[in-house]
């Protein structure tokens, strides 16, 4: 009876962008699945693994590929290299991890990915699982990338003052470096800018926050 009452939970493959900041976010939601009797795997690129040494063993951890399994972006050309080769090999070595995972009686039935993997979605849909797109950022940041990408706040800014709904009144200089200083980092714009792209799609939009903090911020 036990062992059917496992079999039945749902499976949640979590897959985080490898950095520490969004890892650790990713993480804090992993404890709080299994809190509910969710099944989790956590899904790192090859490289990564190396940097995870303090780990709980207790943690299924399954790999994909980014197309740089020695040294993942610092192996890498550019930033923007990486991010075009992780979409393009990640899309497939996902899709063998997810059939592998089936064919060993653990079939997935939900993705939640970081907001800026938004490739992920297209792969869960193709094997008709639910797609969760995580946003690892504040909701008042994310808010900002957010009205950028939809054309409601153009940059390079030339406003003394911003006004968004949600939003206390901004001065340029109080934005993330990637709005003020647009062209300073324009691979990582793209892809703060590039995680909303189909996340009108997505099944759930998960936000890390705290609801009470940010009561008022809000995406339209």
């Amino acid at each position: 009876m036990e062992s059917e009452s496992v079999a039945k939970r749902a499976h949640c493959l979590l897959l985080p962008f490898p950095a520490q900041g969004h890892v650790n976010p990713m993480l804090q939601l992993l404890k709080r699945l299994e809190h509910e009797g969710v099944r989790v795997t956590l899904v790192i690129p090859r490289f990564f693994c190396k940097k995870f040494h303090k780990i709980p063993t207790s943690i299924a951890l399954e790999y994909i590929s980014d197309g740089f399994d020695n040294g993942g972006y610092e192996e890498a050309q550019s930033f923007k290299v990486y991010t075009e080769s992780f979409c393009q090999v990640g899309t497939e070595t996902l899709g063998e991890l997810i059939e592998k995972l089936d064919r060993s009686g653990k079939s997935v039935d939900c993705i939640v990915y970081d907001s800026g993997l938004f490739w992920v979605l297209e792969v869960a849909k193709r094997f008709g699982i639910v797609g969760a797109s995580f946003l690892t950022q504040n909701l008042a940041v994310d808010s900002l990338y957010y009205h950028v990408k939809k054309g409601n706040l153009h940059i390079p800014f030339v406003e003394q003052s911003i006004s968004l709904p949600g939003l206390p009144l901004l001065e340029p200089k109080d934005l993330p470096s990637f709005l003020y200083d647009c062209e300073s980092y324009p691979a990582m714009l793209d892809y703060v800018l590039d995680q909303f792209s189909n996340m009108e799609d997505a099944d759930w939009v998960l936000c890390n926050s705290f609801y009470e903090i940010e009561t008022e911020v809000r995406f339209s």
